[in-house]
């Protein structure tokens, strides 16, 4: 009678990687995202903060330390996704980021529609931080030693 070690099985699909194929599309989405967070969506909260709050509708007044929070969360996190060993960890960040950002739009904002865009970046984020979860073991082994 053979019996499984179940701790050899845990181990084996915690440390899984992609495939290269799925591995360049990982990258190629990190680098995008990254860099759109980078850019587009943490940059103008940190360099132009009054102009985006004077220019927010009425009933989402969000106040400008909040707003510069957000905007270095937003860098931070896509700087870490093209990093590789802060890859999953940045990405589950800006999942949990994206969907809070989705909960203001929705009932904040009142605006259900908007909500979409950040459903589906925390979607790809959690899909991003779930293949690249090996790298938050070598992160750990990495600080451990």
């Amino acid at each position: 009678m053979t019996t499984a070690n179940p701790t050899a099985v845990i181990s084996d699909t915690a440390t899984r990687r992609p495939g290269k194929i799925r591995n360049r599309v990982l990258w190629t989405l990190q680098i995008l995202l990254g860099l759109f967070f980078v850019i587009a969506s943490g940059g103008p909260k940190l360099v132009m903060p009054n102009a985006l709050t004077d220019n927010a509708p009425e009933n989402l007044t969000i106040p400008i330390g909040l707003l510069i929070f957000i905007g270095v969360v937003e860098v931070a996190g896509g700087i870490g996704l093209m990093v590789p060993k802060l890859s999953a960890l940045a990405a589950a960040g800006l999942s949990v980021l994206t969907v809070l950002a989705a909960a203001t739009q929705a009932f904040i904002a009142d605006k259900p529609a908007m909500a979409i865009f950040p459903l589906v970046l925390a979607a790809i984020f959690a899909w991003i931080a779930y293949e690249r979860r090996a790298t938050l073991t070598d992160l750990r082994d990495s600080l451990t030693r």
